[in-house]
């Protein structure tokens, strides 16, 4: 799974996927656009169903990419591992999940709901630029992940040259009238244009 805002998700978030469903064998990379992040100002963000849709438009092209409206449709805060735990549900308890975010987001981890629970139940991809100072991510996992990883690591780490896009830099760009053609989808860039999203 890639969680996320995806306020909007843009060309770096695609990358990303597919740069791990490649280099770890992912049978599918499931995009869950959050629908009330708890450590988020959520009347900052579009609404969940106009972040899911831009979702659907931009995966539609690859087969190997689906997303789901779990965190949107759940009522109240979203919480990883309340989504993990229901598609452990849904895909069995046996199907091995892996969790794809940015180092950054990563370094956040100890701050989330049950974070020792999340770090057994799901295996992390954290996705960096070249050059990121992997000791801030090592020093922030918990003491037990610590011990644990050079058994049975439960974070990974792949380096993805086209992080440097960002939302933020997205929405600030619409606000000014710059173009943001190239690092969101076309389809997307229109959903945004049509709309009048972030100005």
């Amino acid at each position: 799974m890639m969680g996320g805002t995806f306020d909007p998700i843009h060309n770096g978030h695609l990358v990303t996927a597919e740069e791990a469903c490649v280099q770890f064998q992912l049978d599918q990379v499931l995009f869950m656009p959050s629908g009330y992040p708890p450590h988020k100002d959520e009347r900052k963000n579009l609404d969940p169903e106009d972040r899911y849709v831009m979702a659907v438009i931009a995966t539609a092209g690859n087969p190997h990419f689906k997303v789901s409206k779990i965190e949107i449709e759940r009522p109240g805060p979203s919480y990883t591992i309340d989504t993990i735990e229901e598609l452990h549900v849904q895909y069995g308890k046996n199907t091995q999940i892996y969790f794809i975010t940015g180092a950054d987001a990563i370094l956040e981890i100890l701050t989330w709901k049950e974070p020792e629970k999340v770090l057994q139940r799901a295996v992390f991809i954290a996705a960096t630029r070249p050059g990121y100072d992997l000791a801030k991510l090592e020093q922030s996992l918990p003491e037990a992940e610590k011990k644990r990883h050079a058994t049975d690591p439960r974070v990974l780490v792949m380096e993805v040259p086209a992080l440097a896009i960002s939302s933020t830099d997205i929405r600030t760009r619409v606000r000014e009238g710059r173009p943001i053609r190239y690092l969101v989808p076309d389809g997307v860039c229109e959903f945004i244009e049509k709309n009048g999203f972030y100005r």
